[in-house]
């Protein structure tokens, strides 16, 4: 394993684009890419330190989720911030787009149940799932037709038809993680998902029904993951529970690190 960047705070919601990964500075409001040698950027500041997350519109257009107010921002191509949708009922925390332009985006979960909700192309929002135990990372599938929920506490990874209209269908049970508490997530070209786990230290790669594939061992939590190729980027930190947050983002042990693996991620 390579250690790319050291110095972080909570590194969240990496994503792989043009041959760079892109990921969140939680504490610090940075978004930040870097190629593969480790050569890093400063992209852009959003105005919260946490929680915030960064998908794509199939346009191209970067979209930041801003957890603590519900706003959805999309960068236009001057550079400037736009209001793309604001959403009600609290926390919001990971995003991921459907080929459709549909956005999903997760949130609750520290006093209740969590939900996802959906904004259509058309700009409507609404709440399509409930009952989420602490909703981390997101995935859609290749073809489109399944979104893959991290159940933190639940420690599990739930499965939904993805319906044309944005709705969600068929909750299912896609992994069983035994006292596996999945944070971020990202899925490979087989069809496997690699989830990064903060309290067992770890990340580890399961297909559908729970067979662990692979492991990798870290020294510090696993906050996420993100594939580019064959190279999985880990972003990892001390995290000694909620009470503490401040403290651990002030200690700066966050580190992107990667590592190489059997299977590519998705083109």
């Amino acid at each position: 394993m390579r250690t790319l960047l050291t110095g972080l705070g909570f590194g969240e919601s990496p994503r792989w684009r043009d041959g760079r990964l892109w990921f969140c500075n939680w504490g610090t409001g940075e978004i930040i890419s870097v190629d593969p040698t480790g050569s890093s950027k400063l992209e852009l500041t959003v105005p919260v330190t946490l929680p915030y997350s960064i998908e794509w519109l199939p346009d191209g257009r970067l979209l930041v989720i801003c957890g603590p107010d519900g706003r959805l921002l999309r960068r236009e191509p001057d550079g400037t911030l736009a209001t793309h949708a604001k959403l009600d009922g609290g926390m919001f925390n990971e995003i991921v787009v459907d080929r459709r332009g549909n956005i999903f985006i997760n949130g609750g979960g520290f006093d209740g149940p969590g939900v996802v909700v959906v904004v259509t192309p058309d700009g409507r929002v609404r709440q399509v799932a409930d009952g989420i135990e602490f909703g981390n990372g997101m995935a859609v599938t290749e073809d489109g037709s399944t979104l893959i929920v991290a159940e933190s506490w639940g420690n599990r990874l739930s499965a939904f038809a993805v319906l044309p209209d944005g709705r969600l269908g068929g909750q299912r049970v896609w992994a069983s993680l035994g006292d596996g508490a999945p944070d971020g997530i990202c899925l490979d070209a087989s069809g496997a998902v690699w989830y990064a786990d903060v309290p067992n230290r770890c990340c580890v790669r399961v297909r559908e029904g729970g067979e662990v594939l692979e492991r990798v061992e870290l020294d510090r939590g696993g906050f996420a993951c993100a594939l580019g190729g064959n190279t999985l980027y880990v972003l990892a930190a001390e995290f000694n529970g909620f009470e503490t947050v401040e403290a651990d983002l002030a200690a700066r042990t966050g580190i992107l690190a990667a590592v190489e693996v059997s299977v590519p991620g998705l083109a």
